[in-house]
């Protein structure tokens, strides 16, 4: 991970939250993308340093966050959110966009708006999702 890089994620379930727990016990800079109230306090109750809100509704106002971002991960609670953050996503980073999911969606359907990688898991367990490139960092 390049310096100052944060990992984006969205995370509207519990493997989500699982995850956001993984990068804060390893020290990885991370912020979270939610689309409502109900959500970024949710959100910000588990301790997230970084909340990004976004109005998924009105393209015009996906302006790039002030923070760099790095790669992206998005815990897919519904098809509709998922497709638009990675849209939105896609604008922001060059870098991959994980798209982790429990169902069958397509996932054409997500490679096709830009998502690098779509994977079926429903494990408490996404240590595999990180690799050497974005490990500890020690201040």
């Amino acid at each position: 991970m390049e310096k100052h890089e944060m990992v984006l994620v969205s995370a509207p379930n519990i493997a989500g939250e699982s995850f956001l727990k993984l990068l804060q016990r390893k020290s990885i800079p991370y912020a979270v993308i939610v689309n409502n109230k109900t959500e970024y306090e949710r959100i910000a109750e588990l301790g997230a340093p970084n909340i990004i809100v976004v109005n998924t509704t009105k393209e015009n106002s996906w302006v790039v966050p002030e923070a760099s971002i790095g790669k992206v991960y998005l815990f897919e609670k519904s098809l509709n959110l998922c497709c638009r953050y990675i849209q939105i996503c896609r604008s922001w980073t060059r870098k991959p966009i994980y798209v982790v999911t429990g169902s069958h969606n397509p996932r054409l359907v997500y490679k096709g708006l830009g998502a690098d990688y779509v994977i079926h898991s429903e494990g408490p367990d996404f240590t595999f999702l990180i690799g050497d490139d974005i490990g500890s960092r020690k201040a």
